[in-house]
């Protein structure tokens, strides 16, 4: 530490030399004003200073980051778009959420860090496994992805439609095994094939000069490392299968959880189009619970909005876009930027609710208009007692 604190001592001595030395050169300091000499000086210490501060990772700080270097690669989804998604998501410590987002791992990350690794969070990708770079960029504990899961989104129709089963997954392990005990036996027929044309080469070239058998022995070198390659591709393999069958534990896990159907919630950002994505996962979310979704347009939501409206189980639906302007806040010197953005995407948030019987089941409809016809009769009306006279 004293170290540091020495080099900071060194560069602020030094950047003083130097702000001092372009003072004394300048011929129109002096004529300036008291604002002018402040505003030449900073502008030189800016110019002539490099300051590099660490901090630590979180959602706001990627989030800008993403949206001022590659906006592509979160969907143009800018940071005051991201918290409106988290508070209308309801994202919370203890939650069972669903997630499926194309914006590398951002919203993933931003929902685990408002979790604080309490609760558990489902991620469905698309194609052969999910993206993390921005969650990687957060740098959780291991025990935040403990509550972590991810499942493959082509399965999903299997698993609402009651015919999913752990053979439908990948049993890239077996055919791992296979794969090394094929290659095992490919590299001892090689061997042995090596040896024999070998011992011929010897016999045939045994009157070869000294020379010779020094170029051969050095091009020989190489064959002795080929136990040693072997065996770590070995272990790479065994590597392999052994991370692959933890993520089918893990897939299995996943399948568990979705098939409850009790979550908490559903936030969806992808570049996928919204409607066939929120119709299908909706099943697995319980009853009034919140669902957020994201698109960078606003057409794809307009018709997100009117299949929902048609379907039903939804309240609440609203279709709202986020503006926001950046203020410049000097002493005397306060108003907003000339340059704002554009846009930041728009959202379309609800609530769930059970679906009434009444509309999925014929019968019971039925059943219900005979008893409003009973209970709509008058009932006849009762004669009165009258109470008997002593005469």
């Amino acid at each position: 530490m004293e170290e540091v604190f020495s080099l900071r001592r060194r560069r602020k001595n030094l950047l003083q030399e130097i702000v001092q030395q372009l003072i004394e050169n300048s011929t129109t300091f002096r004529d300036k004003t008291e604002f002018a000499q402040d505003k030449y000086i900073k502008k030189k210490k800016k110019k002539y200073e490099a300051i590099i501060t660490v901090v630590k990772p979180s959602t706001r700080i990627l989030s800008i980051m993403y949206y001022a270097r590659e906006p592509g690669k979160i969907n143009h989804m800018r940071y005051d778009t991201l918290a409106q998604m988290l508070t209308l998501g309801n994202v919370r410590a203890g939650n069972k959420m669903i997630v499926m987002e194309t914006c590398a791992g951002l919203v993933l990350g931003a929902m685990m860090e408002r979790m604080g690794g309490f609760g558990s969070i489902i991620q469905l990708y698309p194609g052969g496994g999910p993206v993390r770079a921005a969650t990687a960029c957060f740098g959780f504990p291991k025990s935040f992805l403990s509550g972590l899961y991810d499942f493959p989104l082509n399965k999903v129709d299997s698993l609402l439609n009651g015919t999913f089963s752990a053979e439908m997954l990948s049993s890239e392990p077996k055919d791992g095994a296979s794969v090394e005990e094929s290659n095992g036996t490919l590299e001892e027929k090689q061997t042995s094939e090596q040896e024999n044309e070998d011992s011929v080469a010897e016999a045939q070239e045994s009157h070869h000069p000294p020379e010779q058998e020094r170029m051969e022995i050095v091009s020989q070198d190489p064959e002795y490392k080929e136990p040693k390659e072997r065996g770590s591709k070995k272990d790479y393999i065994q590597e392999k299968q052994r991370r692959q069958e933890e993520q089918r534990k893990r897939h299995l896990e996943a399948a568990a959880l979705l098939s409850e159907r009790n979550s908490d919630g559903l936030i969806v950002a992808s570049r996928f189009h919204p409607t066939p994505l929120l119709l299908s996962l909706l099943d697995f979310v319980a009853p009034s619970r919140p669902f957020v979704v994201y698109c960078q347009y606003k057409e794809p939501l307009l018709e997100c909005y009117t299949k929902l409206r048609e379907r039903g189980g939804v309240i609440n639906l609203r279709l709202s876009e986020t503006w926001l302007r950046n203020y410049q806040v000097l002493p005397d010197r306060s108003h907003p930027k000339l340059l704002m953005s554009g846009g930041g995407g728009y959202l379309l948030s609800g609530f769930t609710v059970a679906m009434d019987n009444l509309k999925a089941d014929p019968s019971l409809k039925s059943n219900a208009s005979t008893l409003e016809s009973h209970t709509t009769e008058e009932p006849a009306a009762k004669k009165r007692k009258c109470p008997e006279s002593d005469s």
